[in-house]
């Protein structure tokens, strides 16, 4: 499956510098003025999984091919976006087609560095951001609910947009739309305000290690759940270091994983998702599903012909693979078990699908 993450936040707050970090690219133009980013960049990124390699080297594969995630830079927004203020349509547009969002917050001080606001605030600055997209939200849920417009969708749509209204109203949270109803219908509404969120407080290099006063603050009122601290900068200057340089840098400053790395374990665990494997000769595969998929399914993310025509699936779990040495020993010491298309795939799994065409 194909997942994009939307890098957002007000001008100036280093999305751009992120993107570049994570993407490993000077894709995005950064600079110290407010929207320079107009047009979003988009940047495919390898998901890290030291499995594959393992596998890799078991099965003697010719190359191995990574899951992915798509990073988007998206343009700075300000107070009044939702109203067409600053660049606040096409941020509105743009955030529409992610399917998460990367909060990304001022948390540093720097007279060289802009800042829309007089201040330095996270809490203020994503309140924001979120009052923006709630106030989105409002005029598109008023619209659809529109008579001449209801006769586009469900009953079930038109309930959860009145339920959605009133909560916007009332000045509550929409999230708890999430207990009522399934991920799946809150999906085709396509409220900016569900969307999952990441939120990364962007530091100077001092407080990489312990944070600071701003970080502090923001992840008493938001949580440390889906919060994460990072340089943007520093990530920039980590990647253009070669490994054992990286290696040297990272324990000098005390980083034991890169912000990309962290991003991406809270990405996936915010949006439930697992990995499974295909390993061979030809190539090793990491292949991203949701949660409690099942394995026809599974099946249908390598081709749409192998979840129609699905018999069983050859499954072996990551360790047995590795404790075994592969297919061969994994079969003769019965670790590979023929599961049927109703089979929930376990993250780790390393599957061989069966299937008639």
């Amino acid at each position: 499956m194909s997942l994009k993450c939307g890098i957002v936040g007000l001008p100036n707050v280093g999305k751009s510098t992120l993107f570049n970090a994570l993407t490993n690219s000077n894709k995005a133009q950064a600079a110290n003025f407010p929207f320079c980013t107009i047009d979003p960049n988009i940047g495919l990124v390898s998901v890290p999984d030291y499995r594959l390699e393992n596998l890799a080297k078991i099965s003697k594969s010719k190359k191995i091919i990574p899951a992915t995630i798509s990073f988007v830079d998206i343009a700075g927004l300000v107070k009044g976006a939702s109203k067409g203020e600053g660049l606040g349509n096409k941020f509105l547009s743009h955030i529409r087609e992610v399917d998460a969002i990367i909060h990304m917050i001022r948390c540093f001080d720097s007279d060289d560095i802009q800042n829309v606001n007089p201040t330095v605030d996270p809490v203020r600055d994503l309140e924001i951001i979120e009052t923006e997209m709630k106030l989105a939200d409002l005029e598109s849920i008023q619209k659809r609910l529109e008579k001449n417009n209801k006769k586009n969708i469900d009953e079930d749509q038109i309930k959860i947009l009145q339920i959605s209204l009133d909560l916007i109203n009332n000045d509550q949270d929409l999230s708890i739309l999430k207990s009522e109803f399934t991920k799946k219908q809150l999906n085709l509404i396509g409220l900016l305000s569900l969307k999952p969120k990441i939120f990364v407080c962007n530091v100077d290099e001092k407080s990489i290690k312990n944070g600071n006063s701003y970080t502090k603050s923001f992840i008493e009122k938001f949580g440390l759940e889906n919060s994460l601290i990072v340089s943007a900068d520093i990530e920039n200057q980590i990647n253009e270091l070669n490994s054992d340089e990286r290696k040297n840098y990272m324990e000098m400053i005390g980083l034991k994983d890169t912000g990309l790395d962290i991003l991406i374990q809270k990405g996936y665990k915010i949006l439930e998702l697992d990995t499974f494997f295909t390993s061979g000769p030809e190539e090793t595969r990491a292949w991203t599903i949701q949660k409690s998929c099942l394995a026809s399914k599974a099946a249908g993310e390598i081709h749409t012909d192998f979840e129609k025509g699905f018999i069983r699936a050859e499954t072996i779990s990551y360790n047995d693979f590795v404790e075994n040495d592969g297919w061969v020993n994994s079969k003769i010491n019965g670790k590979m078990r023929l599961e049927g298309k109703d089979y929930v795939v376990k993250d780790g799994d390393v599957l061989n699908f069966r299937f008639n065409t």
